[in-house]
């Protein structure tokens, strides 16, 4: 048994080794404008979801979803997040190609996260990717007002919409029936 174990040991400290090799003589690949892998994205989706879960509070939005707090998430969004995430006339975000991972074109692909689960990653960023931790530069209010939004962006009151529709030229489209985009899949 004595034997085994320090087999496991010496595998994984040669594996480590190996890895260490390998990043100091520049074999792995840093560019931030490529495609990642498929196996890539889904492990790190999973690590995402599984590090939420741990780490996130089930925090409830304090604010009501009125309409003056969406417009006024609307605003924060269109002014903070849709460099990266795509902007107010669902044209996708010019930086979508040059990050790594690309960012999540959250109107074009509406996500179904929990608001805790919006509001921590808002929060506290999201590492290994260009997703800044906003709770040195947006007020607790202001994170709550565009998770709001953002949770509610394909059902939003009429009243919202004509806002959006007069500030920004176009109309919030409609996402009732998943027929034309698929939504980001959240496993609970």
């Amino acid at each position: 048994m004595r034997n085994f174990a320090l087999g496991v040991i010496l595998t994984f400290a040669g594996l480590f080794a190996a890895a260490l090799i390998v990043a100091q003589f520049g074999y792995i690949p840093t560019r931030a404008d490529a495609t990642p892998p498929r196996f890539e994205e889904h492990l790190a989706m999973n690590a995402l979801d599984a590090s939420m879960e741990r780490h996130a509070p089930r925090a409830t939005n304090p604010l009501p979803a009125t309409d003056d707090n969406l417009i006024d998430g609307i605003k924060i969004y269109s002014q903070s997040c849709s460099l990266c995430h795509g902007t107010m006339d669902y044209k996708p975000s010019i930086l979508q190609h040059s990050l790594y991972p690309p960012p999540p074109q959250l109107l074009l692909d509406p996500m179904d996260d929990p608001e805790w689960h919006i509001y921590y990653a808002i929060r506290t960023g999201v590492r290994y990717t260009g997703m800044p931790a906003w709770n040195h530069a947006l007020s607790d209010t202001d994170i709550w007002k565009v998770t709001a939004f953002l949770s509610r962006v394909a059902k939003l009151s009429p009243g919202v919409q004509l806002y959006w529709k007069k500030t920004y030229g176009v109309a919030p489209e409609s996402r009732q029936s998943e027929e034309h985009h698929g939504a980001h899949e959240h496993e609970d």
